[in-house]
């Protein structure tokens, strides 16, 4: 398949490259700036693309089968640019008139309990508070949404660099927990989910979790 991927060069979307190139499909990096993406492939080509560019987007994801945002606002970024990144895919997507959209979202608007969702916890840490109700707003915003053949996937509620297992679960809204109440995923496992999920969808039009 022919992929295009935004934030490539982030903890999450140099994962989802990796795994994708792994796997053989071909991937177009569409990246801030060229230079920072330090990996080289046969398959991979980086161009420049501005996520929040809504002709930028349709004319840079036209012909490919898929789309997908890895997109983070970056340390000191404004968290409303979370939501603004999602209209504007939402709208570049739309235009391209193709492509399947998959999203990396946040973890905070999974639900603990019935009616409360992570991020209105008490325990919820508040540095990530603005992010985690943006990326609820941009879910709401894609939920509105049936046009675009969308999917948006939350990571477990703590991901970080470690071990491609290939080994997961994988739930809808609510928080994926182990046998000890923990909710947490590597970037290369949650990179497996993601492009499971593009080679085989089973999350059309909703969103999906995964974590072990």
């Amino acid at each position: 398949m022919k992929l295009a991927l935004y934030g490539a060069t982030g903890m999450i979307g140099s994962r989802l490259l990796a795994e994708a190139l792994d796997r053989g499909h071909e991937v177009t990096a569409l990246v801030r700036d060229p230079a920072r993406l330090t990996t080289r492939h046969e398959r991979l080509s980086a161009v420049v693309g501005d996520v929040h560019d809504a002709g930028s987007v349709a004319a840079l994801v036209a012909g490919h089968d898929a789309v997908i945002s890895a997109y983070g606002k970056g340390p000191g970024g404004d968290s409303a640019t979370i939501v603004a990144a999602a209209r504007s895919l939402i709208d570049g997507v739309r235009r391209a008139a193709g492509p399947r959209l998959l999203v990396v979202g946040g973890a905070g608007s999974l639900h603990v309990a019935p009616g409360v969702q992570l991020v209105d916890t008490p325990d919820f840490p508040a540095a990530y508070k603005a992010d985690a109700l943006a990326q609820r707003d941009a879910l709401e915003v894609y939920r509105t949404v049936t046009d675009v053949d969308w999917t948006y996937a939350s990571p477990a509620a703590v991901i970080a660099p470690g071990t491609r297992t290939g080994t997961f679960r994988t739930g809808t809204d609510d928080l994926v927990t182990d046998a000890e109440g923990n909710s947490r995923i590597s970037a290369e496992d949650f990179a497996v989910a993601l492009i499971d999920e593009v080679e085989n969808p089973s999350f059309r039009g909703r969103r999906f979790t995964a974590g072990y």
